[in-house]
């Protein structure tokens, strides 16, 4: 009998010797599998392919690389002060109304009549400049939503909130000054085309 209570103790430690390493092989695999998407996310977010022919031909000014990237940070900070318009109906009611900013439209809407009024909209505006940013993926991304957008308007003054109390100066310069300097790049940009 000595020999069967050695054995089933044998066998229990075994079981919990193989259940621990199935344990541990799993928890690797998870962290393998974790860092493989992380950086397949990480590649996703770096860039959206957009086909040349996916392209409007009324794009233009279309901004390059280099000025996308910082006009997508500049809407990013905007978003997250609560600054930005987002989606055809918001921002015609903002330019409407007069509102001062920077307007982008993603140059891979179909079909573009859904946002070909807004450039001639935004130079009746005074103080709205306008540039064309090549996905509307990235553009909907940098907005805070999850789903693309067709046109973002970041707006040049505070906006006054009901619920909220007033933004600091701390908070209005964050986003101010990129939007500032990607005002005036977009002018020289859109000086270029004139030309």
């Amino acid at each position: 009998m000595a020999k069967d209570a050695e054995l089933k103790e044998e066998k229990k430690k075994k079981r919990k010797s193989d259940a621990a390493e199935l344990v541990a092989d799993d928890k690797k695999a998870k962290k393998e599998k974790r860092k493989s998407l992380a950086a397949a996310d990480a590649d996703d977010k770096a860039e959206f392919d957009v086909p040349i022919e996916a392209i409007t031909p009324i794009a233009v000014p279309l901004a390059g690389k280099k000025l996308s990237k910082k006009l997508f940070k500049t809407v990013k900070r905007a978003s997250k002060a609560r600054q930005l318009k987002r989606g055809v109906k918001e921002v015609v009611k903002s330019l409407r109304k007069g509102e001062k900013g920077l307007l982008l439209l993603a140059a891979n809407i179909t079909p573009v009549d859904v946002v070909s009024h807004l450039p001639v909209l935004a130079e009746e505006t005074k103080g709205v400049e306008y540039a064309w940013v090549l996905s509307k993926e990235e553009l909907g991304a940098a907005s805070g939503t999850k789903r693309a957008t067709s046109c973002v308007l970041v707006c040049a003054t505070p906006q006054k909130r009901k619920d909220a109390k007033a933004p600091s100066a701390e908070d209005i310069a964050e986003w101010k000054e990129p939007l500032d300097e990607c005002l005036d790049e977009v002018k020289k940009l859109e000086a270029v085309v004139q030309a």
